[in-house]
């Protein structure tokens, strides 16, 4: 493997290995938003994308994974006080027979707070279009996501699920058991974890990066940048088949060291281009914790969605099954 060298931005700079087409300028991350495109691989009117790879078969094989019957949420806790979005509950009188709540949100749950689930079209557009050539002007007319809504995954994610520890790449992972904001996370850097893990990566899988974040914000607050992945990893996602990603931040790498017009490059690549839903703002900390002392860094892993008709998204408690 050619010698890397990370800037500040996370951007690789030298060689690449043999064979694999840059991803770290502007050009790079328009070539790869057509060179790995899915538009019309499943169909015209196709509205899950990657999620096609998690057959009958998968599931199957995901279910033969449940060993120790232990279970643990992904999620974070729901935020519901404080500054920006937040989920606002208010309890309605409480009497001898009981009481109820009611919930609202102030914003929106997009963004770096809550645990979700983006919906494969819609939410993120290249130059005017979503996955499989949804436009935006289709999105105006229908007031929401005509297809690859969140209501595309109603019957919910049953496949084998792929916990890959970035802590454990030598030169990334801090003492203090997390990767420092800023640093990227490269497709050679997926593959070193799966020698490490004893894990490989396949078809229908959803593979899931642990950089600590959570741990790190308890202990040093808030930061505007953040370790993830880098773009590149899109090749990595194709090559494999991969169904659906994850992260304990919002997947990108900040900064990503791509010009503002591109914004978060992996997002654009996974969503309009290859098709792949994402899982944002996961809690992984009582996941890692468990993969580690079993030593097994694969699961089953199930969630559903809200069912939000030509929603774009949605609030989820996704499960690793051990």
């Amino acid at each position: 493997m050619a010698a890397l060298a990370i800037g500040a931005a996370g951007v690789v700079s030298g060689a690449q290995p043999h064979g694999r087409a840059p991803l770290a300028t502007e050009a790079d991350f328009r070539r790869a938003m057509t060179e790995l495109s899915n538009a019309g691989r499943w169909g015209a009117t196709d509205d899950k994308g990657t999620a096609n790879f998690i057959t009958p078969a998968k599931r199957k094989q995901a279910a033969a994974l449940v060993k120790e019957g232990i279970a643990v949420s992904l999620a974070h806790p729901v935020v519901q006080e404080g500054e920006g979005s937040k989920w606002v509950r208010t309890l309605a009188p409480v009497r001898d027979t009981g009481t109820a709540d009611t919930y609202a949100m102030t914003g929106t749950y997009h963004g770096s707070t809550f645990s979700h689930m983006d919906a494969v079209d819609c939410h993120v557009m290249w130059e005017g279009k979503g996955y499989n050539g949804v436009t935006a002007e289709e999105v105006k007319a229908a007031n929401g996501c005509p297809r690859g809504d969140i209501d595309a995954e109603r019957d919910g994610v049953f496949t084998r699920g792929i916990l890959l520890d970035a802590t454990l790449l030598p030169g990334k992972g801090a003492p203090e058991g997390w990767v420092e904001p800023g640093v990227a996370i490269h497709r050679e850097d997926l593959e070193a974890l799966e020698k490490l893990e004893g894990v490989k990566v396949g078809a229908g899988d959803v593979i899931l990066l642990y950089t600590g974040r959570w741990k790190r914000q308890a202990a040093r607050g808030v930061t505007r940048d953040h370790a993830g992945y880098h773009a590149d990893v899109a090749y990595f996602m194709k090559e494999r088949s991969v169904a659906m990603i994850g992260h304990d931040h919002i997947q990108d790498v900040g900064p990503t060291g791509f010009p503002p017009e591109i914004g978060n490059a992996l997002h654009k690549l996974a969503l309009a281009s290859l098709g792949t839903t994402i899982f944002d703002n996961l809690d992984l900390e009582r996941a890692i914790d468990t993969a580690r002392r079993l030593k097994r860094y694969e699961f089953l892993f199930t969630v559903a969605p809200l069912r939000i008709e030509k929603g774009t998204g949605s609030p989820v408690n996704p499960t690793a099954l051990f």
